[in-house]
């Protein structure tokens, strides 16, 4: 997760503007970026943020699928990465 991450953190955001799609974008971003820095300091998930994980997964990402797909490339494999991570974070240890 961590090599993903930095990849991740080291290119340019395709999001930014005043365009409601590139926001819930950029929110989903920043949400999952605090939990992974949270995770990647203690090696492990914090019992709450596992809840907001959990709780996050089985509302599903259908707002940032479809401002995904309707912003088109590179909007979408952003969005796909995000996911990756977010998968990868799920599967960590709570503790």
């Amino acid at each position: 997760m961590r090599r993903l991450w930095n990849e991740h953190i080291h290119r340019p955001s395709p999001v930014g503007g005043a365009d409601p799609r590139e926001q819930e974008v950029a929110l989903y971003a920043s949400w999952i970026g605090s939990v992974v820095e949270v995770a990647l300091a203690r090696g492990s998930l914090d019992g709450n943020l596992a809840k907001m994980l959990e709780t996050r997964r089985a509302e599903g990402n259908q707002r940032v699928f479809r401002a995904a797909g309707e912003l088109g490339e590179p909007v979408r494999s952003y969005v796909a990465r995000l996911i990756a991570i977010e998968d990868l974070l799920a599967a960590l240890p709570v503790g």
